[in-house]
């Protein structure tokens, strides 16, 4: 904290939010270890328990990773019993991926950890603090999600246009 407070108390907004990921992963993934699962794991099961039967592409993209590391994550899952892979009657072509009875049953004993880890995170911030954080960070991610021309960010960085 002596960072944040003293050594670099203006420094940019991407390394605090950076930081402040760190350690929410670092304490849920705390909790998820005494149930077996890995924070990797987390990101599909919370995207399956949401949309089971998934494509292993759907699931790439929704999780924001590569391919090769879902390929990854899911042979794993799938020997921990987790997930299986079926085809679907009328598409031979894809797989896709579906929880197991002990995949859905970690949703009830896995999300409260979630939640308390949220709840403990907030401890002593007002209400309305917490919904402009909100509110801030979802228009942070909404500027960023589409990205500037190579045209616009060399305008932006150029001293003589911001005359």
């Amino acid at each position: 904290m002596h960072h944040w407070r003293e050594a670099v108390p203006n420094d940019r907004l991407a390394h605090l939010v950076k930081d402040a990921t760190r350690v929410f992963m670092r304490a849920l993934q705390l909790r998820l270890t005494e149930h077996g699962v890995s924070f990797g794991h987390w990101t599909f099961l919370r995207i399956l328990w949401e949309h089971n039967g998934l494509t292993q592409r759907q699931l790439s993209n929704a999780a924001g990773v590569m391919e090769p590391t879902t390929h990854a994550a899911l042979n794993a899952m799938e020997q921990l019993g987790l997930v299986e892979r079926r085809r679907l009657e009328g598409d031979q072509r894809n797989l896709h991926i579906f929880l197991t009875p002990a995949g859905k049953r970690l949703k009830s004993k896995l999300v409260p950890h979630a939640v308390a880890v949220n709840d403990e995170a907030v401890l002593g911030i007002k209400a309305e603090d917490i919904a402009t954080t909100r509110r801030v960070l979802l228009q942070i991610i909404e500027n960023l999600a589409n990205p500037p021309t190579t045209e616009q960010i060399h305008e932006r960085m150029d001293p003589s246009s911001q005359i």
